[in-house]
């Protein structure tokens, strides 16, 4: 990775249908910072994390994360194990039958961390949150707070690296707490 940049847009455009999300952006985003993406609703914020993380294919343009391209599969597998990504919408990426513990758990499990790990930062990631008095009790039972809290332990469960949110405030709170030991 260059020191300076962790991430770089070179003319990328996507689309969702006929609706222009982004319209030849070129960025380049610097390492060790904290960056905030800051404009009105629908002007593409989310659709440019999105693709950053992995989690968007590449419509035209290029972007590279990590010094490397995310449409080359070998590399998109990597950033994986190397990004959190914690999308809009209020606990649409929880299993709201499942409880909290099982809902972390699940997510690294996909991501293929073993049962020490797992269990290791998921107590790390609850107490940092103050869910820990909650482990047991279903996703779909918790206030919007707990809610919005539980997909940011599920998204940074399999961090290494870097982190992306569309929801600011809450998510770099708590991933401070979390990556510092506050």
């Amino acid at each position: 990775m260059t020191d300076s940049i962790v991430a770089r847009l070179n003319g990328v455009s996507h689309r969702y249908g006929a609706t222009i999300a982004l319209d030849d952006v070129t960025i380049e985003i610097p390492a060790r910072k904290m960056v905030g993406v800051i404009g009105p609703d629908g002007v593409g914020k989310s659709t440019m994390l999105a693709l950053i993380s992995g989690v968007r294919t590449v419509q035209s343009g290029k972007v590279s994360v990590f010094d490397g391209d995310v449409t080359e599969r070998s590399h998109l597998k990597s950033l994986r194990a190397r990004i959190a990504y914690m999308p809009q919408g209020l606990g649409r990426n929880l299993y709201p039958t499942l409880s909290v513990f099982e809902n972390i758990d699940f997510f690294g499990r996909l991501f293929g961390q073993s049962a020490t790990e797992r269990r290791a930062k998921i107590t790390e990631l609850l107490t940092a949150t103050s869910l820990d008095p909650f482990e047991a009790r279903p996703a779909g039972k918790l206030s919007g707070g707990m809610k919005q809290k539980l997909s940011l332990c599920c998204a940074l469960i399999t961090i290494r690296t870097c982190s992306f949110s569309t929801s600011p405030p809450l998510a770099l709170t708590h991933w401070r707490a979390a990556s510092s030991g506050t």
